[in-house]
């Protein structure tokens, strides 16, 4: 007997195990160093609607790379449910940068093959400051101008179109054609506007970001900065692992590093030695485009941080003597022979 189709059941595939199916089929085509954050979808019919969000190393094409994870997402869930993905979301969520590989010590041969090209992307020096966008002063220069353009404009069309000049306008030149540049009035208002030019003339040259170290570019047309703050508590971390350190003040310029450590017991000098060893180890570990001078400074605070603590026993100063042993008893006399009777 032959069950008719509406009978038999049908299969239904959930949102959750679409969005599973997504994920895991983004993570398929992943580069190295990326990972799934989330995803979701939606059921309707028989079609269904994927959404997983990911996270990118850096470098790396990003619209190239999302491009392939979107085909590999829609194509492999719609091969594995059996319902139609005609549309697929991929929304880059992060950017994680790729730690580069340990450098070599430079020798005197050329390199060659494989060995320039790395040779080529060390070499390729500092990338320069950091500029901002500076979004607030380019909002504001912008409104301003819109609505200066706007106002003209409107008045002109209505003078076109039949009415009269506004007030504003007349008066502003009736204003400009009675005034010459030697007057008062002149002067004191070119004054905030030469001002003004100034504040965005510097705005468009000066970097903002002057609060970060530059670093070395590890490649051609990338910028980057390291905050002054992270790396001061880098070297102070460097600095209290010393022994005989027990507090650290680090100030970090953009061409000094100042190290003031308290010393607490031990000798100064080779406690000096071993934090200029440390900190003058770590600073090229930074990867700055110019390593900072270093300028070590040491305080003696014994009266406040006594010696360190030891497990071995504590030795008495003024020991009380030991008494004297006993003297041994005499040996008892042999006894007489007995005489014989």
């Amino acid at each position: 007997m032959t069950v008719p189709a509406a009978g038999r059941g049908t299969t239904t595939v959930g949102p959750r195990a679409i969005r599973r199916i997504a994920e895991r089929a983004a993570a398929e085509a992943l580069p190295d160093g990326g990972a799934v954050t989330r995803g979701s979808a939606s059921v309707r019919g028989a079609s269904a609607r994927v959404t997983v969000g990911i996270r990118l190393p850096y470098p790396i094409r990003a619209d190239e790379a999302a491009e392939r994870i979107r085909e590999r997402s829609r194509t492999r869930t719609a091969a594995l449910t059996g319902l139609s993905v005609p549309h697929a979301d991929i929304r880059i969520d992060a950017l994680s940068v790729i730690p580069l590989p340990p450098t070599r010590e430079p020798s005197d041969d050329v390199p060659s093959g494989a060995d320039e090209a790395e040779h080529t992307v060390r070499s390729s020096g500092p990338g320069g400051r950091v500029r901002a966008q500076r979004r607030i002063p380019a909002a504001l220069t912008a409104a301003v101008l819109a609505m200066s353009c706007a106002l003209l404009l409107l008045d002109v069309v209505a003078v076109r179109l039949g009415g009269t000049p506004a007030a504003w306008r007349t008066w502003l030149v009736d204003w400009a054609s009675t005034h010459s540049p030697a007057d008062m009035a002149v002067r004191v208002g070119g004054v905030p506007a030469a001002l003004t030019g100034a504040w965005l003339l510097g705005c468009a040259l000066i970097p903002e970001y002057r609060r970060g170290l530059p670093m070395a570019a590890p490649a051609p047309r990338l910028r980057a900065a390291l905050g002054r703050s992270a790396a001061a508590r880098i070297v102070q971390d460097r600095t209290a692992a010393v022994a005989g350190v027990v507090r650290v003040r680090v100030s970090v310029r953009r061409r000094r590093v100042k190290v003031l450590a308290e010393v607490g017991y031990g000798d100064p000098e080779p406690v000096r030695t071993e934090v200029v060893r440390a900190v003058g180890a770590a600073l090229p570990g930074l990867g700055l485009a110019r390593t900072p001078a270093l300028r070590v400074g040491i305080r003696v605070r014994r009266d406040r941080h006594g010696p360190p603590p030891s497990i071995e026993e504590p030795t008495r100063s003024t020991a009380t003597p030991a008494p004297a042993p006993a003297p041994a008893p005499a040996p008892a006399p042999a006894p007489a022979e007995q005489k014989k009777a």
